[in-house]
């Protein structure tokens, strides 16, 4: 299989969760030289910036987020996603009806406006998922590649 295989981060405002989630996968995608996974990230209504604990959380891992800024994802791109993980926050609303993927809705509390050690437990629990998610993807290639 040389297909490239597309996950989408999505919340509503793109500031906190899928903004973590996606930087821990770009980082899995760079460990794992897993280049064949393509990354999407937006909110449906985006903040006007990542949130500064989720800034601060992540810079405590090595991860900066200062320079991103939350971006709307658009019912085109999510279409064209293999799956949709929304962070505690249902894609119903944003996936169009034909579309032919996967969407898993991680559950997580928002990080916004929570003390330091509630947003470290989100991040972790992100890390975690994220780590897991790239197992999968690259149990479902194997056989593909053997």
């Amino acid at each position: 299989m040389t297909d490239a295989v597309r996950v989408g981060f999505v919340c509503v405002q793109n500031a906190g969760r899928s903004q973590m989630a996606t930087a821990f996968a770009e980082r899995e995608r760079e460990r794992r030289g897993a280049e064949w996974v393509e990354i999407v990230t937006g909110g449906t209504d985006p903040a006007d910036r990542v949130h500064e604990a989720v800034v601060d959380t992540m810079r405590e891992v090595g991860v900066d987020l200062a320079d991103r800024t939350p971006r709307e994802v658009s019912r085109e791109e999510l279409a064209a996603c293999d799956y949709v993980v929304t962070m505690g926050c249902s894609a119903s609303d944003v996936c169009p009806a034909t579309w032919s993927g996967e969407n898993r809705d991680w559950g997580l509390d928002d990080p916004d406006g929570r003390d330091p050690e509630a947003v470290r437990a989100i991040r972790d629990e992100i890390e975690t998922r994220v780590g897991a998610l790239f197992d999968e993807l690259e149990r479902e290639r194997e056989p593909a590649d053997a």
